[in-house]
């Protein structure tokens, strides 16, 4: 892997603006909706509590994120770690970067005594599936994912 800096993201950090371009180039490669990058910035920067992002920079630019949020009770009652989204610069796959976002994830997670890593994946990626095996990954085919949203979750509310 090129030199790089991997770090969390900080209140007010000048490399928002970066890293909402980086979310822009994801939004662009899942072929989904993306806000105006201004808006994105205001998102970063009044993300919930909770949500935390790892960025990678290499002399400057970021070139690959993380976005996670510690989960608790877990296996044994047990607090863990969920992985919302890793994502690398298309110029920089390959490069090992995904790997060294994943081994700073699995760092923290050690250090504040935290059991688990937990994320989904699409199912029909090969790619990203042979990825996340190669970090120690596992499928648990056990497990569905549910997601409660738009006027579904608006009904509930009440």
């Amino acid at each position: 892997m090129m030199e790089a800096e991997i770090r969390l993201l900080q209140k007010d950090d000048p490399a928002l603006p970066e890293l909402a371009a980086l979310m822009l180039e994801m939004q662009a490669h899942y072929r989904v909706y993306s806000p105006p990058h201004d808006e994105i910035v205001q998102g970063i920067a009044n993300r919930p509590a909770g949500a935390e992002i790892l960025m990678c920079e290499n002399a400057g630019p970021v070139i690959g994120f993380v976005a996670f949020s510690a989960i608790y009770p877990g296996p044994g009652l047990k607090p863990g770690i969920f992985l919302k989204e890793l994502y690398v610069a298309a110029a920089h796959r390959g490069s090992g970067i995904g790997k060294a976002l994943m081994r700073a994830l699995a760092g923290i997670a050690s250090r504040r005594g935290l059991s688990r890593i937990d994320w989904t994946v699409d199912a029909s990626d090969a790619q990203l599936l042979s990825f996340y095996e190669s970090v120690g990954g596992s499928p648990k085919p056990d497990k569905l994912f549910f997601r409660l949203d738009g006027e579904a979750l608006k009904d509930l509310a009440g």
